[in-house]
């Protein structure tokens, strides 16, 4: 009798749960680094948390929130036995790998002022975190479900 090979896999709560833990990461490496450079400027501080925020609404309103529901549905639609990278479709990581890449040579190379750098990344990074806050609270509020 021939043994079948049992396929490794993760069910769909722990893909919402992986979901929520690397988004929240990736904030945090952000914020990290937009806190560091925060820090280093001294005027404007009210301003800048304004534009923070500007920056928060603008990526968690037209581009995190439509990610987060677009990757649920997906991974609702999936079956008990997934890959555990597979909270992402292919396209989301290609962007991630190109945001990542582009964030470390825009730094590298110095191509954004430091204000700037400063103030996208703290709100981009609030953005993120929320979005992984999300995904956690998904995976709380439909454990039955999945």
């Amino acid at each position: 009798m021939e043994k079948r090979a049992r396929k490794f896999g993760v069910n769909r709560r722990a893909l919402l749960v992986t979901a929520g833990i690397v988004w929240i990461v990736a904030g945090a490496n952000i914020l990290r680094i937009g806190v560091v450079t925060w820090a280093s400027q001294s005027h404007y501080g009210l301003f800048r948390a304004g534009e923070a925020i500007v920056v928060f609404l603008l990526f968690f309103n037209l581009v995190f929130k439509r990610l987060f529901y677009k990757h649920t549905q997906r991974i609702e639609r999936k079956g008990d036995r997934n890959c555990p990278f597979s909270f992402f479709d292919a396209k989301g990581w290609i962007v991630m790998c190109f945001m990542i890449l582009f964030g470390i040579l825009a730094r590298t190379c110095r191509w954004l002022p430091e204000t700037f750098i400063a103030v996208f990344y703290t709100g981009l990074s609030a953005a993120l975190i929320v979005t992984g806050v999300l995904f956690l609270r998904y995976r709380y509020r439909n454990k039955d479900r999945l």
